[in-house]
């Protein structure tokens, strides 16, 4: 499939209400749960997507447009998320989250692309040239990436639970697909 930017608007649209939906007043056993040492939980993982909209995805778009590849783009904090988690609750970064992410949407709306704004290029500090229809491509597939992250994560808690049913149960098969940083 090419990349369409009203397709991948309407699925960036739709994130924070399918994370409202799946666990907003979910039993802190299952949105404090994570998959062992060193991973995330889900409040994590939607801390992490409120963090990246304000810190990466908007603000690299807008480099792309002013400066071409002049400018390598900021360096991404990946555990950015941990201060933007700090003394909030689920429902606060589910609502700040969907605030942000609606500003953001309006506002790439509002540039009016075309074509040629969408192939301009970008220099990314490790991955080298990228345009801006890659990048907005990579924003939609890593929300892709996370919502399966947490209902991963979600699973995973049930894994001894399901019994004999684990081997059919491909969701706790997986082991996650993000390369390392």
């Amino acid at each position: 499939m090419e990349f369409n930017l009203q397709d991948s608007i309407a699925l960036l649209d739709h994130t924070p209400a399918t994370l409202n939906a799946l666990l907003r007043n979910l039993p802190d056993a299952w949105t404090n749960a994570n998959e062992g040492e060193n991973t995330w939980t889900p409040i994590d993982v939607v801390a992490h997507l409120l963090y990246a909209d304000r810190s990466n995805w908007k603000p690299r778009a807008q480099t792309i447009l002013k400066c071409g590849e002049t400018k390598p783009f900021d360096p991404f904090r990946r555990f950015g998320h941990v201060q933007e988690r700090e003394g909030k609750s689920l429902s606060q970064i589910l609502d700040e989250f969907a605030q942000v992410r609606s500003a953001t949407l309006n506002e790439i709306r509002a540039w009016n692309l075309t074509s040629d704004d969408l192939a301009k290029r970008g220099q990314h500090p490790a991955l080298g040239a990228a345009t801006l229809s890659q990048l907005l491509a990579a924003w939609t597939v890593h929300d892709l990436t996370h919502l399966h992250q947490i209902t991963r994560v979600l699973a995973h808690q049930y894994r001894e639970a399901v019994g004999p049913w684990n081997k059919f149960l491909g969701v706790l098969q997986c082991s996650g697909h993000s390369a390392p940083a």
